[in-house]
């Protein structure tokens, strides 16, 4: 062993009986320090950017799931009710039910690609603002 190992193992001088123990490198205290200054969530919330930054994701939000509901929906009465519609051939064995049923994929992975492009373009600027006029910092 060098000495430098055998020096290490036996501790420094900070380690012998009489001086306390720190932390890694000599630090024994946090940097963080603790507020008690949280953002005032009442004014955030009844702020006018805040609403219409509600307004805006209501906007998106409700027709896109009223459409798929109504998709949805649709599908499984038409394949409770209007079996022999649903069973029409369109390509060799492929029948309507199986378009459609890939089609509720289809439709579920195009409406997460929208909102998430919509999320990135209007929605979480205007929340990068409301935070920063709150005193948030990012994390």
């Amino acid at each position: 062993m060098s000495n430098a190992t055998q020096s290490a193992l036996r501790g420094g001088p900070r380690d012998q009986p009489g001086n306390p123990r720190v932390a890694f490198g000599g630090i024994d205290k946090s940097s963080v320090r603790a507020t008690n200054e949280r953002p005032d969530f009442v004014a955030i919330q009844q702020s006018p950017e805040f609403r219409d930054l509600r307004r805006r994701l209501k906007w998106f939000i409700f027709p896109a799931t009223a459409f798929f509901l109504i998709w949805y929906l649709g599908y499984v009465a038409i394949a409770a009710y209007a079996r022999e519609f649903m069973a029409q051939p369109l390509i060799g064995e492929i029948n309507v039910g199986l378009v459609m049923g890939v089609g509720q994929f289809v439709t579920t992975l195009g409406l997460t690609a929208l909102y998430v492009r919509f999320a990135r373009r209007r929605i979480d600027p205007e929340v990068d603002r409301i935070r920063q006029d709150a005193g948030e910092s990012d994390q």
